[in-house]
Formats: structure tokens, C-alpha cells, sequence
């Protein structure tokens, strides 16, 4: 059984390897990280690494609660110089097991070098964002939320079993 974590402690994380790796992070960066975090630990395990839902926003998804904690940058990077490799080793020995966060890592290799505009793209392209939007114009606002199962049969069909 894996560990569930708030959206907080999860933004943190990556918000940390930021500031490791001097990739900067934006807003928009952060919600596409947390959408794929979640959707492969769904797609994993069939369970929620954060309790709450995405939404399918026109930039991508987003997690609301998550956005406003951090709309205060805008479009600037995010910095919060306490978090670095101490938060990071602590949320993956304290906060999770560590075969989530072998997941993260693995959302780390594949989208962390990718900038916010090539994620939004990503996500754009893939059926769990477009389902949720469904018939809308591509800059029409919408609280519509990505569904659990579309994140889970989506990003199942990637997943090589060894």
C-alpha cells in the first residue's frame, strides 16, 4: 500500500530539486510535474499519490489549491531558498515509500528538463487533458476535472512490466 501526500509537501519536493539542479521552476512547470506525478503513480499502483483532483485548465492541468499557493511568482520562477537535497531525502525516507519515489524520479529524468511551454504541450497531446475539455474552445476556461481512470488507462499502456 502506498503512502498518500498533500499537494504541498509534493510541490516542495520539486521545488527542491529546482533549486539542486538549477532548473528553474514556474507555476505552470510545477502543475504539469504534479499532474504527472500523480498520473504515474496511478497508472503504477491504481492509487492517488495526492488527494486531490486535476483540472483541465487551457494551459494543462492544474491542481487549484496548489496554483494559488504559488500564483503570487506569475510566470517567474519559484524561489524558496530553505527547500533543497535535506527536504528532498526527508520526503523520500519520511513522506513516501520508496518505490513512489522511484516514480518521482522517473517523473523527474523524462519532464524535469522539459520546459513549461514543451509540458503543456505534452499534456495537450494526450487523452487525459483532452477528454476532460471535451468540446471546448482551446481558450475557454473550464473547472472541468481530469478523471482518475483516463490518467490510468492512458499512461498504463506505457508502462513495459519486466
Amino acid at each position: 500500500m502506498s503512502k498518500t501526500t498533500t499537494h504541498s509537501k509534493l510541490a516542495k519536493y520539486f521545488i527542491s530539486i529546482s533549486n539542486e539542479t538549477g532548473s528553474l521552476i514556474s507555476n505552470l512547470k510545477l502543475q504539469k510535474l504534479l499532474f504527472y506525478a500523480q498520473a504515474w503513480h496511478l497508472a503504477f499502483f491504481e492509487e492517488r499519490l495526492v488527494n486531490d483532483e486535476f483540472q483541465a485548465w487551457v494551459h494543462g492541468p492544474v491542481l487549484p489549491d496548489s496554483y494559488m499557493n504559488y500564483r503570487e511568482f506569475g510566470w517567474k520562477p519559484i524561489i524558496k531558498e530553505d527547500l533543497n537535497q535535506d527536504y528532498i531525502d526527508n520526503f523520500c525516507s519520511n513522506i513516501v515509500e520508496p518505490e513512489q519515489c522511484d516514480i518521482l524520479n522517473d517523473v523527474v529524468d523524462e519532464y524535469f528538463g522539459l520546459t513549461a511551454f514543451q509540458l503543456e504541450k505534452l499534456t495537450h497531446s494526450e487523452d487525459p487533458w483532452i477528454l476532460a475539455r471535451g468540446d471546448l474552445a482551446p481558450d475557454e476556461p473550464s473547472e472541468n476535472t481530469i478523471s482518475e481512470e483516463s490518467m490510468i488507462n492512458y499512461y498504463q499502456q506505457y508502462i513495459v512490466r519486466g
